[in-house]
């Protein structure tokens, strides 16, 4: 049987491992027999580990993975007749296989971005067809934290573009697969970019942050969650041995861990883009503001450094890639990828 395991890379924090300290609450949980479909006393304990963080005043469900938690809260907070706004880098638009059309019936609004961002100026022309019966009606704005290009909205930002939604009878939605880097690199409290700022629903991202699976989706606006333990099921993301999903939780959200193991990938990610940056022939293309760099790297060294460090092209025509660092890279890792760089390059 052919080995295709990577020691490491800087393709994906997908591609991490799980962290100990998880795993070992998985192992804790696997004693003896617990209720199931979430009435354990372990998923009990999570979601009073999320209101320790987010405020007493939330609804919080687990999910599989991200692309459900992202869909089942825009089923949540639409009709087929309504649109859902998002950049048009984000996840919900480029890599989710049309899942958030195909299941609520919406379709999608995109927002040009060079950099993940948008503000309220880039929202208005959406709501320009607003009661016109020809046309969807926007409902929801999704914004992601951190965005697929690796920058942050400031709380403010966020505060911003959440009382315009309001003020127009929308929902603002944030996917934060990767949220845990984003307040790592603000250096604020998580309700500081949701609770506090106006967001409805979160997709709260684990995976990519040490987790072996499992997102919970919180919901800030507590009527938006009154049927979703139906839509849940509905959607195939019921799990019946939940205990394991969120004993997981509890061991991410206790001590710090999600906030030391974001901190350390931000950190790596930050090394590794000061030794690229003075590299002859790269490029850094966007402000390294958490775990991911995006870089043009001459066409002609890309596969040599692939084959030792597999990492993702971004951008074909421009020879731009995506490296991402994990909570379990290191500083040998960095300049071990430093060093064949220069090597391949200079």
């Amino acid at each position: 049987m052919t080995n295709s395991v990577v020691t490491k890379s800087f393709a994906s924090d997908n591609y991490a491992g799980i962290h100990p300290a998880i795993l070992q609450a998985i192992t804790e949980a696997n004693q003896g027999h617990a209720p199931a479909y979430g009435a354990d006393e372990w998923t009990k304990k999570a979601v009073e580990k999320f209101k320790e963080l987010f405020g007493n005043t939330i609804d919080v469900h687990f999910v599989f993975n991200g692309t459900a938690a992202n869909v089942l809260s825009f089923a949540t907070a639409t009709q087929s007749f309504n649109a859902i706004i998002c950049a048009e880098t984000a996840h919900i638009n480029v890599h989710e296989c049309g899942s958030p059309e195909k299941f609520t019936g919406c379709k999608l609004l995109t927002i040009p971005s060079s950099n993940g961002k948008f503000t309220v100026n880039d929202l208005k022309h959406h709501l320009l067809e607003v009661g016109n019966q020809h046309c969807v009606q926007p409902k929801v704005i999704s914004i992601t934290q951190a965005t697929e290009l690796g920058t942050v909205y400031a709380p403010k930002e966020i505060k911003e573009i959440a009382n315009f939604a309001h003020s127009n009878n929308m929902f603002l939605h944030m996917d934060g697969a990767r949220i845990a880097n984003a307040a790592a690199y603000l250096n604020v409290p998580l309700r500081a970019i949701t609770t506090d700022v106006g967001v409805d629903i979160l997709s709260f991202g684990g995976t990519k942050n040490g987790l072996l699976c499992g997102e919970a989706v919180v919901f800030f606006n507590q009527s938006l969650a009154q049927n979703f333990k139906y839509s849940r099921k509905q959607g195939m993301q019921l799990a019946s041995k939940m205990r394991f999903i969120s004993a997981q939780y509890i061991a991410l959200l206790s001590n710090n861990l999600w906030l030391k193991n974001a901190q350390h990938s931000n950190a790596m990610a930050q090394k590794l883009a000061e030794g690229l940056k003075n590299i002859p022939g790269i490029t850094i293309t966007q402000k390294v503001q958490t775990n991911g760099i995006f870089a043009i790297i001459p066409q002609q060294h890309i596969a040599r450094l692939q084959a030792l460090f597999p990492f993702y092209i971004w951008s074909e025509n421009t020879s731009e890639v995506r490296l991402m660092t994990s909570f379990d890279t290191t500083e040998e890792d960095v300049d071990n990828f430093i060093t064949l760089a220069k090597k391949i390059i200079l």
